[in-house]
């Protein structure tokens, strides 16, 4: 496949082919000291050995480092060992570090990068479907911080990210109904026509490259716009704000739900404070709440769990001036951003959600 030209504040990303000739073109161009290849223990096996091959192919080495599978690894604990391995193999500010994995890796990944010598170029090759249309885009890199979701992070552009569809065919399903809640979100924000789409998609089809492309296109549109968040880029966050609120959650209690399944969750309760709010139909939400329904569980939640989400909440990065601000839909495809919300009404929709259980 040819390259696509995506408007994404700086960011090249490239479709790849089973030939990765894409890949090994830019590697052989890039004028690096060093390359180093950050995976987890399931792109380790299943990802890790095509890399490899393409980079034997064009005579360059690389030094491999490795972490656990799952949200734990975006520690502090997990970065100091990263960077220890970057100081142990002298890796210099000319060295290349390589993002082989989901969301946590090119989230993980991209952070240890742009701290380590003051910043170091990297390249994410995202392998799930979260990660190809959603968290290897836009330059957002970050960790997890006493259970707070992403609480530490950077804005920092990867040097390229190159998708390659095929890694999805070895996707778990769950991997692949998590990665299309962040479609979801693209296309209630951005797109009613996309909307349709989806709702009219069957699972088989999720991991098609026109779904793909849409998403990286509304996602690269907004961040083109508003590459450090200060307007526009705010509705990427819709069903994040008690998404991540129902995530860190379900993670300190070492329950961990995946990430796609907390957002879809969030998604139905912010819906729900849409209506109230900036009036939404009850249509409309009906239509997103039984779609949602028929793909992702529900969580039950007792009285202890709302306060801890609550609690969660107020530590979000999108609150000011002591208000709880969120991304809200005016309608299917429309957006706004900076939404005060009342903690009253925030209770009623985890109440209304909790009744759906």
């Amino acid at each position: 496949m040819k390259p696509n030209d995506f408007p994404a504040a700086n960011q090249s990303i490239l479709f790849e082919d089973e030939s990765w000739s894409n890949f090994g073109f830019f590697i052989k161009q890039s004028e690096v000291s060093s390359i180093f290849i950050l995976v987890d223990s399931n792109t380790e096996v299943h990802c890790l050995p095509q890399l490899l091959g393409v980079l034997k192919a064009i005579n360059q080495e690389a030094v491999v480092l490795k972490v656990e599978a799952g949200e734990k690894s975006k520690d502090l604990t997990v970065c100091s060992k990263l960077w220890s391995e970057l100081t142990k193999h002298r890796a210099d500010r000319h060295a290349l570090l390589i993002n082989l994995g989901g969301g946590m890796i090119t989230d993980l990944g991209g952070f240890v990068a742009s701290i380590y010598k003051r910043g170091i170029d990297f390249i994410n090759i995202p392998t799930s479907l979260l990660g190809m249309i959603d968290a290897s885009i836009g330059g957002k890199c970050g960790i997890d911080f006493q259970h707070y979701k992403n609480h530490l992070g950077v804005f920092k552009t990867a040097l390229s990210t190159f998708i390659f569809p095929n890694f999805l065919s070895s996707l778990p399903e769950e991997e692949l109904t998590s990665g299309f809640a962040e479609a979801i979100k693209h296309a209630l924000i951005k797109d009613a026509t996309y909307w349709k789409e989806l709702k009219n998609s069957s699972k088989a089809n999720w991991k098609a490259i026109t779904i793909i492309k849409q998403s990286i296109q509304i996602k690269t549109d907004i961040v083109a716009n508003d590459p450090l968040e200060k307007g526009d880029r705010k509705k990427l966050n819709f069903g994040h704000s008690l998404g991540h609120a129902l995530e860190s959650y379900f993670f300190e209690k070492e329950q961990p739900i995946p990430h796609g399944f907390a957002i879809a969750s969030g998604m139905i309760m912010e819906a729900y404070i849409s209506v109230k709010q900036l009036g939404l139909s009850q249509a409309a939400f009906e239509e997103i709440l039984g779609f949602i329904q028929s793909h992702y569980p529900l969580y039950e939640l007792s009285e202890n769990a709302v306060n801890e989400i609550i609690k969660n909440l107020t530590q979000d990065k999108k609150n000011s001036g002591g208000e709880l601000r969120f991304c809200l839909l005016n309608n299917i495809g429309i957006a706004s951003v900076d939404i005060a919300v009342d903690l009253e009404l925030i209770k009623e929709s985890i109440a209304h959600y909790r009744q759906l259980t």
